[in-house]
């Protein structure tokens, strides 16, 4: 049925490792962490329909549809803490560079 089913599970581990690396990297934006949060989501997402429509099971692409729904719920909640982290400081970078000169 899938032929190149390889692809797209290399895919979404490609986009997983992406995320994690970005995570990583970008430990001061805020709003950068949560893109690369998203985009993890992303991978695991497609990993899951992918493997259910390889096993001809539709758990996997229920699963992946609350996991949509919780990154839709995340990214909601996120961007509310940094509309309100902007109220406060300004700013929405959580290290000041300035003060390690």
């Amino acid at each position: 049925m899938l032929l190149y089913i390889h692809i797209f599970i290399d895919l979404g581990l490609i986009l997983s490792f992406i995320a994690a690396f970005g995570i990583y990297i970008n430990k001061c934006h805020i709003l950068l962490s949560v893109i690369c949060i998203e985009i993890r989501f992303y991978g695991l997402n497609l990993f899951l329909v992918i493997i259910a429509l390889y096993l001809d099971d539709i758990r996997g692409e229920v699963f992946a549809l609350f996991i949509l729904t919780l990154a839709a719920a995340e990214s909601a909640l996120a961007l509310a803490l940094i509309t309100v982290y902007f109220r406060v400081y300004g700013n929405i970078i959580l290290v000041d560079e300035l003060a390690n000169v």
